[in-house]
């Protein structure tokens, strides 16, 4: 509180209550609770200065209290992430003992925190206790108008997955397709009004790139629009949310991946090869859920090379889409490819080996690639691809892989090969990831729940929880009913 708030105060008191200004308030709690330091790692630590707190009812100071600063605030901040990794491996009845052992110690001493509360903020006693009897009930509601912002990889499933839960739920969609797929959206549309879902509930608006920044700058500032559903790149995820973050919209975004694909000695080695062909190679490597990062423990390392390297020669047809023996098209434009060979020249120019393909063949299409011998250096280990480029990194422990592959800032997919399975709880629980595919390449399915952690994204789509994205949560409280 201000000085000038505090001499207002006493005006007011002196108006209105004429008494009060004569009393002696005094803030009488037990010594523990009376705390002035900042707790940090289970320690009370004293800034380098204090600020007063006052009592808004006499404008009297009750207490000096330490004036953290930035240096406070980023070890509270490592102390937390180290304290993380053991408090999320106790269990929930441990969790709840200790939960249980602090609610008991708030109800023993509920009055002094109701002296606390009334004290620094002002509150009568009646309502700092918080006693009440009531009846509560939760209800579900379609968060209104949803933008649906989508990628140009899948440009069918993409729509229809955020456009079956936005519905059902009861919104409304506006629909940005990619520049590249615009057809394959505009087509749904004409079966949806084929299917009499009626007008204005579904639309569809496509645009150039060049149109693109400004379409959506308008579907996820306009006030009207609730919610936004993006898949694409990290990057562009975070300008729309700068956007989104005008009129606080509720978000949910779907980007990039970095994933890890790990095969230990005891895996099925010709399972694990399978399982890197279709992870790797499906879409000519344009999948956010694609592999990125092939980690091989040492004993089997030189048999899965060369096996994979087998494989890539026996099945892998490069050509046109719509001949039935293709198995690689072209990547989506230039750029991409160009970003294949930089990759490339970038590992082989660190030793990394290249086992098979390597070249950039007419327009955009791309020759299958294996590179062994490729260290965290290099830069197809710290960006992800997009495109069929198959990086094989050489490991020797648990420890070593899990570190590498929890390096990346990104969290979407992940893999693992290993027939241990006490092994396949521990790396599936320790992978920063939102999926984890555990000797299994394909993920996505209508029932599972499908996004990432870290900058991978907000929210899930599929499965129960991708119809929650949609829906608001109502609280309704009810009092004196009669029975």
């Amino acid at each position: 509180m201000s000085a000038v708030c505090a001499l207002k105060t006493r005006r007011f008191l002196r108006q209105v209550l004429p008494g009060a200004m004569h009393r002696l308030y005094s803030l009488d709690v037990s010594a523990p609770l009376l705390r002035t330091q900042g707790y940090v790692d289970g320690r009370w630590v004293s800034a380098a200065s204090v600020f007063p707190v006052l009592d808004p009812a006499t404008g009297t100071e009750i207490a000096r209290v330490s004036d953290c600063g930035p240096a406070e605030a980023k070890r509270a901040v490592d102390a937390a992430h180290r304290a993380f990794h053991s408090w999320k491996q106790r269990s929930a009845k441990e969790r709840s003992v200790l939960l249980r052992r602090w609610f008991d110690l708030l109800t023993l001493h509920q009055d002094d925190l109701a002296k606390l509360v009334t004290f620094e903020c002002g509150k009568p006693m009646r309502e700092s206790l918080g006693r009440s009897h009531r009846k509560i009930l939760l209800l579900k509601q379609p968060v209104g108008v949803a933008s649906i912002i989508t990628p140009w990889n899948f440009p069918s499933a993409m729509i229809t997955r955020k456009v079956g839960a936005a519905l059902a739920a009861g919104c409304t969609v506006v629909v940005k397709p990619a520049e590249d797929t615009p057809l394959s959206a505009l087509a749904l549309a004409e079966l949806a009004e084929q299917a009499g879902i009626p007008a204005g509930v579904f639309n569809v608006v496509p645009c150039s790139r060049e149109k693109a920044p400004s379409v959506g700058e308008v579907l996820c500032t306009d006030p009207l629009v609730a919610k936004i559903s993006f898949t694409g790149s990290t990057a562009t995820g975070k300008v729309l949310l700068k956007l989104a973050a005008g009129t606080v919209k509720k978000a949910s975004m779907e980007l990039g991946g970095h994933a890890p694909f790990i095969v230990f000695d005891s895996a099925d080695v010709d399972k694990a090869v399978a399982g890197a062909m279709a992870s790797k190679f499906r879409n000519s490597g344009q999948t956010c859920v694609c592999s990125n990062r092939f980690l091989v423990q040492t004993g089997i390392h030189d048999l899965f090379v060369e096996k994979v390297g087998r494989a890539m020669d026996a099945e892998l047809r490069l050509g046109h889409g719509s001949e039935p023996d293709t198995t690689q098209g072209p990547l989506i434009n230039t750029r991409a490819a160009e970003k294949v060979v930089n990759q490339i020249s970038d590992a082989v120019s660190q030793g990394a080996k290249l086992l098979r393909g390597g070249k950039r063949l007419d327009g955009s299409f791309m020759e299958p690639t294996l590179l062994a011998d490729v260290t965290t250096d290099m830069l197809c280990t710290q960006e992800e691809t997009f495109g069929p480029l198959l990086p094989v990194i050489r490991f020797n422990t648990e420890e070593e892989a899990l570190a590498i592959a929890n390096s990346s800032n990104v969290g979407l997919a992940g893999y693992c090969y290993s027939q241990d399975v006490s092994q396949i709880w521990r790396v599936a629980e320790a992978l920063e990831v939102g999926m984890v595919g555990v000797n299994e390449a394909l993920l996505s399915s209508a029932e599972g729940a499908f996004g990432g952690v870290k900058q991978s994204g907000l929210g899930r789509e599929g499965s129960k929880y991708g119809i929650e994205e949609y829906l608001e949560v109502k609280y309704m409280c009810f009092g004196g009913l009669k029975p």
